[in-house]
């Protein structure tokens, strides 16, 4: 037998196999809204060179998160003090007030996030202790319903918007930014979910943030689980064979960034690198 040829054989079998676990949907790829732009939130104001305070964030972020050993970023819930949960609600409170809409885009992209973050993250505390964050059913349509969560409930009211976090992700995020690097740094406080962010996103550090959140991601024993290859080869195409349930959930957005050169590119190069693609989200 031909060892070359043997090798591509394998290659061409796993990088289908790749395409088809990627391309099949678990219940939690059902349960994810397709993205749908808001047109309300596109406003912004790129002459406006005010930024947001996001250190109350940043303070409980740098108590409270803990990083195991695969780098994945972990609150004890628990442990939490009383007078840091006020400020954190504090904390949503004054975004919710912030005329984003006046903002410029790269501010408003740091905003979004860091609101998505922390208002999870609040709301699990509110009705902490639970065992799963789909236990937290807070209203919404047909998905909530089946599927539980608090991702439909109209949680902030801003600028007289009533908001959720789906739309927070799925109405503005995805639709309007169309960065697949978005997905890595938007944490759900789910197991399948990418790491929280140990540091609030700011308008200056964002880009920088994103990248190195998803090339962690995906080259991190968390995110992907690497298989056994060919003797020789390495893990970059059985590895997207494993993405993890997160990587499932957004495939289309994933895949529409560069399919599937995205993927590959991470395992050859680092954050910042030329070679990685981030549009499409």
């Amino acid at each position: 037998m031909n060892h070359v040829s043997g090798a591509r054989r394998l290659s061409r079998r796993a990088l289908f196999g790749a395409l088809a676990v990627v391309a099949t949907p678990s219940a939690g790829a059902l349960a994810q809204p397709a993205a749908d732009a808001w047109p309300r939130w596109a406003t912004h104001d790129d002459r406006n060179n005010a930024a947001i305070d996001h250190s109350i964030w940043a303070a409980f972020l740098n108590r409270y998160a803990e990083s195991d050993a695969l780098g994945v970023v972990r609150l004890p819930y628990a442990r939490i003090a009383a007078e840091d949960r006020r400020a954190l609600a504090a904390y949503v409170a004054a975004l919710e007030r912030s005329p984003v809409s006046s903002l410029r885009r790269a501010e408003q992209l740091a905003y979004w996030v860091n609101l998505y973050n922390a208002l999870t993250v609040k709301v699990v505390l509110d009705h902490y202790p639970v065992k799963s964050i789909r236990d937290i059913r807070l209203g919404g349509g047909l998905t909530a319903t089946f599927f539980g969560g608090p991702w439909d409930g109209k949680l902030l009211r801003i600028e007289g918007e009533l908001v959720s976090l789906n739309d927070i992700e799925h109405r503005i995020l995805r639709p309007l930014w169309r960065d697949a690097r978005l997905h890595y740094v938007v944490n759900c406080a789910s197991t399948s979910c990418p790491v929280l962010p140990a540091r609030p996103l700011t308008a200056a550090t964002a880009d920088d943030a994103m990248d190195r959140a998803a090339w962690a991601y995906v080259n991190g024993a968390y995110g992907v689980r690497r298989q056994g290859t060919a003797s020789g080869s390495r893990a970059s195409i059985a590895g997207i064979a494993a993405i993890s349930a997160a990587a499932t959930r957004q495939s289309s957005d994933i895949w529409r960034a560069s399919p599937p050169a995205i993927w590959r590119r991470r395992w050859r190069a680092g954050p910042g690198s030329s070679t990685t693609s981030t549009t499409g989200a």
